[in-house]
């Protein structure tokens, strides 16, 4: 990590994933944090068994790193199930909405974080109204069609068009480490034909089928297309199930609107 401007920068693999002023986005690795052993060192979730203080320190440095005025983040449960945050938001950063699994919202400096080890975070960002949304997709979630309904809860919340919406799918399990075993049980038929090879399955794909279906044009989706189960730069679940006891941390994805001051500042 570096001082810029007196505020301590982090390593990020991919950020300013929109292209606009308004909007302020990034998919972090697991570098650059406060964390040790296998939680080393950017772990931001509270759940995996982290000592807090590490997290809350985490958490900071990720609110500085995009010049945030607050975190909104959940206890995600691999549901469907989307909430919309409006109002003040507080900048604790040890507070979160329980079971809920996408966060979405039209109040600037509030920044909608996804933990994640091999699940999508998939941003969603309406530059017309604006409004964004942030959803944690793991397999759970595409079976119960998450995508589609943040989509219809952005339309009736905000009044978003699905042709405005951009999306940007986050580093997460490729079709090369996505091995579904009982998929006969698990997955719908629909999905069947996204097979790539015996028992694995492409859903980034499927993310990129259930997106257009919710109603977005083929070229306003980007797809990291980076394996977090193959890359060490990534917190994996799969990876740490192969190599020891499945503990691990989370990886995070966050995407905000900028405040009127901010946003100058960055045309500037």
């Amino acid at each position: 990590m570096e001082e810029r401007d007196g505020r301590r920068e982090m390593d990020k693999q991919i950020d300013d994933l929109f292209h606009d002023p308004r909007c302020t986005s990034a998919f972090f690795d697991r570098h650059g944090g406060e964390g040790r052993s296998v939680f080393a060192t950017k772990n931001v979730s509270f759940g995996v068994g982290d000592e807090a203080a590490v997290v809350r320190k985490n958490r900071e440095l990720v609110r500085r790193a995009l010049g945030l005025d607050a975190l909104v983040s959940a206890r995600q449960v691999h549901g469907d199930r989307v909430y919309c945050s409006s109002g003040e938001v507080s900048g604790n950063l040890s507070g979160e909405i329980d079971g809920v699994d996408a966060l979405i919202t039209d109040r600037p400096g509030a920044g909608l974080m996804i933990q994640q080890a091999d699940c999508q975070a998939v941003l969603l960002f309406d530059p017309v109204r604006p409004a964004i949304a942030a959803i944690h997709c793991g397999w759970r979630g595409s079976v119960a069609g998450i995508i589609g309904k943040t989509i219809a809860r952005m339309g009736e919340c905000f009044g978003t068009d699905p042709a405005d919406l951009q999306a940007a799918v986050s580093p997460s399990l490729g079709p090369c480490c996505a091995e579904f075993i009982h998929y006969k049980e698990e997955l719908p038929t629909a999905f069947h034909a996204f097979q790539v090879r015996d028992s694995y399955f492409d859903f980034w794909a499927i993310t990129r089928r259930q997106l257009e279906e919710g109603g977005l044009s083929r070229d306003a989706i980007t797809v990291a297309g980076i394996c977090t189960a193959c890359s060490p730069d990534y917190f994996s679940y799969r990876r740490a199930c192969r190599t020891r006891d499945g503990i691990t941390g989370r990886n995070c994805s966050v995407i905000a609107l900028r405040t009127t001051d901010a946003a100058e500042n960055t045309k500037g």
